[in-house]
């Protein structure tokens, strides 16, 4: 394996398990799993408009990264690069 194909792999790890945590800071939009497990209790909490939308820019972020990691492994493999 060379070295750019083994920093993607690390890369994509890392970003697989910051996009889980992303996923999960999410506000809940009630009535389903979020609520089963304790996310209606934070209702009163209530978050700012304005880090809802940074959440949600940087889980939009992490995703295209690695989704564009996952499409560069992919056609390295196909190609026999690395």
């Amino acid at each position: 394996m060379t070295i750019v194909k083994i920093v993607l792999e690390v890369i994509v790890v890392i970003a697989s398990i910051l996009l889980t945590l992303l996923i999960l800071m999410h506000k809940g939009k009630g009535g389903g799993l979020s609520d089963m497990f304790g996310g209606g209790l934070t209702q009163n909490a209530g978050t700012s408009g304005v880090a809802e939308k940074n959440l949600n820019r940087w889980t939009v972020i992490i995703a295209l990264i690695w989704v564009a990691i996952i499409i560069a492994l992919g056609l390295m493999t196909k190609f026999n690069i690395g």
